[in-house]
């Protein structure tokens, strides 16, 4: 039989707050690089921990 601990709350909370509090992790999505709209360069951005996209003028 194993024993399973149950995670802290440290745990269970790592990386979520800090994007709650709106300091996301911000790469570049490279599936979808650059996008034109209305003629200007459009650069997409996927937070790492939790996986929104925004999009960015260049």
């Amino acid at each position: 039989m194993i024993a399973f601990k149950k995670p802290s709350l440290k745990q269970k909370a790592q990386g979520k707050t800090l994007c709650k509090n709106g300091f996301h992790k911000w790469e570049i999505w490279q599936k979808k690089q650059f996008d034109v709209k209305s003629g200007k360069l459009v650069t997409v951005m996927q937070c790492k921990r939790c996986g929104i996209k925004e999009t960015r003028l260049a």
